[in-house]
């Protein structure tokens, strides 16, 4: 691509013939005409390599990639559900598979079998998270299998789960900067899979494109707020302890694992668009503009849950989301990792009633993903209290649930899961 600040020989020319036409001095046309071509003759700098074209995350460690790193903009969430007659050697077969075209497909390269490797050439922060349903330890290692790896508990005021969107033997999570990359790392693994067993489902989202927002900012989901302020972080040290299970009250199901709840929310856009702002504030809790809440000025503020009005109310109202999401105990804490859907609707008419988990003219919605070391500790205590009394509760429906073991990364010599084979083995021998 030719830099808009040095001329091409043809427009150099074409500069000229102009010039002339218009009666400019033959001197000055003469001398600046000189100095375009002998700059248009000296050869041009070659453009940077866009940022995606290079942007690598590593695949082999004691932890998987795609959970505390950043996310990118596009994600999808594979539910696979094992063949009737899969064996604990069936299924080695395909972790071994996935980990392998994995590791290589995030590092830009085309894994084996791949046809089309130049698919394959831009990793733009790709990452391939895998994760562990209940079928996976009754296969390999049923004493391994975390108390919690279990469907949540029924929300039944707020819940209209669908079965096509719940619990699924095997995840696999894709996460990317570039949708094509991710499109072609879809389906090489999804073609390593299909003799193993079928796809329960896929559950694609979005996010604000790379390069749009400054690093670190939270994102927003399609009601316009800010969705995920209060999360642990690398920095201070709370993703290790509420992510990774390294706090005094909470242990990781494994050494480098996690677990992770991913609920489909259908978000009702028509009701939303009947309420105004101040409803829409105080219904969140916090500022829409800047993400503040109703007792402060910046995102980061400390909510004042005492705080009140000149009537007596408490700023922030009792059903408020934010007053509702708050930690009740020191281990209530998660990582929210969301990612938008938008999908296309047909035959579409009219407004969807408050409630609805269709109709109208969107389908649209929030899969929200959220890790922590023990779900029954720190993700079911807080979803009890916004079951009760949540206004957003009133926009909003889940009708997807399902909960997942995330196993430790793996060496380079090894592979995801490989510690429930080698302590079966070793219990067996």
């Amino acid at each position: 691509m030719r830099s808009l600040g040095n001329p091409s020989r043809r427009t150099v020319v074409a500069g000229l013939a102009g010039a002339g036409a218009m009666g400019v001095g033959a001197g000055v046309a003469g001398t600046l005409g000189a100095q375009q071509i002998a700059a248009a003759d000296t050869p041009e700098p070659q453009d940077a390599a866009p940022a995606l074209a290079t942007a690598k995350v590593g695949f082999f460690g004691h932890r998987q990639a795609g959970i505390d790193t950043a996310p990118p903009a596009f994600g999808s969430f594979i539910g696979f559900n094992l063949a009737q007659d899969a064996t604990k050697n069936s299924l080695q077969r395909l972790l071994r598979i996935i980990t392998s075209d994995a590791a290589k497909l995030t590092q830009g390269q085309g894994p084996i079998v791949d046809q089309e490797p130049e698919l394959a050439e831009i990793p733009a922060s790709l990452t391939v998270t895998v994760g562990f349903g209940e079928k996976i330890f009754e296969l390999t290692n049923p004493a391994k299998k975390p108390s919690w790896l279990k469907p949540l508990p029924a929300f039944e005021k707020i819940d209209r789960l669908e079965e096509k969107w719940g619990s699924a033997d095997l995840l696999v999570q894709l996460c990317c900067d570039d949708r094509l990359t991710l499109a072609h790392a879809q389906r090489m693994l999804l073609k390593d899979m299909r003799s193993f067993g079928t796809v329960a489902w896929v559950q694609d989202g979005f996010r604000r494109a790379f390069g749009s927002q400054p690093a670190g900012q939270t994102q927003r989901n399609l009601f316009g707020q800010v969705d995920g302020t209060v999360n642990p972080s690398n920095e201070d040290g709370t993703m290790d302890q509420f992510v990774w299970g390294e706090h005094e009250d909470l242990q990781p199901w494994e050494p480098g694992g996690t677990s992770l709840v991913l609920r489909r929310i259908h978000m009702n856009l028509d009701a939303w668009d009947r309420a105004d702002r101040p409803a829409r504030e105080d219904a969140v809790g916090r500022r829409l503009d800047t993400g503040a809440p109703l007792t402060g000025h910046q995102e980061s503020d400390v909510a004042d849950f005492s705080a009140t009005d000149g009537r007596g109310f408490t700023v922030v109202a009792p059903y408020a989301h934010i007053r509702r999401a708050a930690a009740q105990t020191p281990v209530e804490r998660f990582l929210r990792r969301p990612y938008n859907y938008d999908l296309p609707v047909f035959d579409a008419a009219g407004l969807a009633e408050e409630g609805a988990a269709g109709g109208g003219v969107s389908n649209a919605g929030l899969l929200f993903a959220a890790y922590q070391a023990d779900p029954v500790k720190q993700f079911v205590p807080v979803q009890k209290r916004l079951a009760e009394l949540d206004m957003l509760n009133t926009w909003t429906t889940p009708i997807g649930s399902a909960v997942f073991a995330i196993p430790a990364g793996c060496s380079p010599e090894g592979f995801i899961g490989d510690s429930l084979f080698a302590e079966s083995t070793q219990r067996h021998s």
